[in-house]
């Protein structure tokens, strides 16, 4: 018999029964190739790329040189050609892929070029293009099976690669002497002795980033202890504030169960950081947790981003990928912006609550997902419900139950408490020695109305610390629209304030805008010059801008004690 004459119904034989497969005489399995994706993936997030390549390059050279034994044992061909050909048609058999139209013999120290490589398939589903070539296992097992024929080592590596964005996969083979100085890096990935190397490394460099990440983290845990002890609820979310210590209880609460959850909103009020400590206190912590802005994507790439897609389902789908509702399987996934989620694609996540199954663009069966679904949005979804623009049953199914962050401006008791936190977090990643906030410059945190809420505070702190001269951050260091806030009524803990205190902090805030400029203050607040003396003198306030400047720093820091 020919090589290319092997039928896979001589080779290979089922017992259904015994539950054996047999194929040219050696015990077989099937294996999904997505499942050996899923192991790529684990070892190159685990271990790193290297010892990844090191152990899947190996498996094939063990597989090719079993494989060759095999056939020696049942043929007794004489050419060289035909044990090559036989290489190539048992590749074929096995799925891994097949011979290019180019290519008229097999692979020896000849060149081959192969087509619908499962190994590079694989690899694009799970990591996108890389940068070098990707076949490491069917490289290994051609040198495997190559190394037993000829009885010398035969090296097989890739110059192109579909993997790193070539039209086809060609594989090279030829011995250490023939490789000489042009690959030398990539002969030791066959040898033995690579493989404990390269797990000694990754075990070495896993074990050095632990250790650099745990003393990275007591080291902010350490900062943050200092600036705001024992304050902080689970996630690091600070809830002084009586509303917002009512949401974070809220959350959770309802984390226990599975239900559906609508978060509530101004933009940068941190919804994302409520959904996050929903996911970490309910049962599915230990499963992944997703986001996807549903407001930046367009209707189309939003529903493969979703549900993912089959190759061919569109141009440029050049394999299978699994969307976020697959890969968010057992966690949580949440919606954010889902306000901004055109009718269509509303009627189509309505299905999926409804019937917790997905179908991937240009499948037609469906698939279970076991998925928890968050959204969050900024945007009053009831008023587009009254309007039309927001499906009605979608609304209902999304908000079982809602949790509504309050903005910065409604929770004044947490505006100090998170600027020291998020001021001590930027000085550590800048490596600044920033020890707080000056008493002046921390009352006019206070005063300030925060339309950006926490994501603004936190720009504020950033830009302070980078552009602070000093130890600590003064009125002169925050953002000019911060600078020139004037004093609000505000109502805290304490209860309200009385009208005669907002009127000495709004005379004192107009003074300062005024650099202590009387006359020009009196006129702007459309009073005799004579009337302004008065109060000043009774808030002891007296003389010009030097004991203006003394008075209000007292009165600044009587104010954050």
């Amino acid at each position: 018999m020919r090589a290319d004459e092997l039928d896979h119904q001589e080779l290979l034989e089922l017992d259904p029964e015994g539950g054996m497969i047999r194929l040219a005489g050696q015990r077989a399995i099937l294996l999904d190739s997505v499942s050996m994706g899923l192991l790529r993936k684990y070892l190159v997030e685990n271990f790193g790329v290297s010892a990844a390549r090191t152990v899947l390059t190996q498996f094939g050279f063990a597989h090719g040189w079993r494989m060759a034994g095999a056939l020696q044992v049942q043929f007794k061909w004489d050419s060289d050609l035909e044990w090559r050909n036989a290489l190539n048609r048992l590749n074929a058999l096995e799925g891994l892929f097949h011979v290019g139209p180019d290519t008229d013999n097999g692979l020896s120290r000849e060149s081959l070029s192969i087509l619908d490589s499962y190994e590079a398939e694989q690899h694009l589903l799970h990591f996108g293009r890389s940068e070098v070539a990707v076949c490491w296992t069917i490289c290994g097992l051609q040198s495997g099976y190559l190394s037993r024929i000829s009885g010398e080592d035969i090296y097989v590596l890739e110059d192109r690669c579909v993997g790193k964005g070539d039209a086809a996969c060609h594989l090279i083979g030829r011995t250490r002497e023939e490789w000489g100085e042009e690959r030398a890096g990539d002969l030791p990935f066959c040898e033995p002795v690579r493989l404990q190397e390269c797990l000694d490394v990754s075990l070495h460099r896993v074990t050095d980033t632990l250790k650099a990440s745990e003393r990275k983290l007591r080291g902010q845990h350490r900062a943050l202890f200092h600036v705001l002890p024992n304050k902080t609820e689970p996630m690091g979310i600070v809830a002084i504030s009586p509303t917002m210590r009512k949401v974070v209880e809220l959350s959770c609460r309802v984390a226990q169960f599975d239900s559906t959850i609508l978060i509530t909103g101004e933009s940068g009020t941190g919804k994302e950081r409520i959904a996050r400590l929903v996911h970490e206190e309910s049962t599915r912590a230990a499963g992944p947790f997703l986001a996807v802005n549903c407001g930046a994507i367009s209707e189309t790439l939003l529903e493969s981003e979703l549900f993912g897609h089959v190759r061919g389902a569109f141009t440029g789908a050049n394999h299978d990928r699994p969307g976020l509702f697959e890969a968010a399987n057992t966690g949580t996934l949440l919606l954010d912006e889902i306000g901004e989620v055109s009718p269509g694609m509303q009627v189509k996540l309505l299905r999926v609550l409804q019937e917790r199954e997905i179908r991937r663009v240009g499948e037609n069966k469906s698939r279970k997902v076991d998925v928890r679904v968050l959204a969050a949005t900024n945007r009053d979804l009831a008023h587009g419900v009254a309007t039309g623009s927001f499906r009605q049953d979608l609304y209902y199914r999304l908000k079982v139950v809602e949790l509504h962050v309050p903005p910065l401006r409604e929770r004044r008791d947490d505006i100090l408490p998170l600027a020291r936190i998020l001021l001590a977090s930027s000085a550590l990643w800048m490596k600044r020695k920033i020890s707080g906030l000056a008493p002046a410059a921390a009352h006019q945190l206070l005063r300030y109305e925060w339309p950006g809420n926490v994501r603004e505070l936190e720009n504020a702190m950033e830009r302070a610390v980078a552009l602070s001269p000093g130890t600590r951050v003064e009125v002169e260091d925050l953002p000019e629209e911060i600078r020139q806030a004037f004093p609000k009524p505000m109502v805290t803990t304490g209860g309200v304030r009385p009208l005669e205190e907002i009127e000495k902090d709004y005379i004192i805030a107009a003074l300062e805008l005024n650099e202590g400029n009387q006359t020009h203050t009196a006129d702007q607040l459309q009073i005799g010059s004579a009337t302004l003396y008065r109060k000043l003198k009774s808030y002891g306030l007296i003389g010009g801008k030097r004991g203006f400047q003394k008075a209000l720093l007292s009165d600044a820091e009587l104010t954050t004690e």
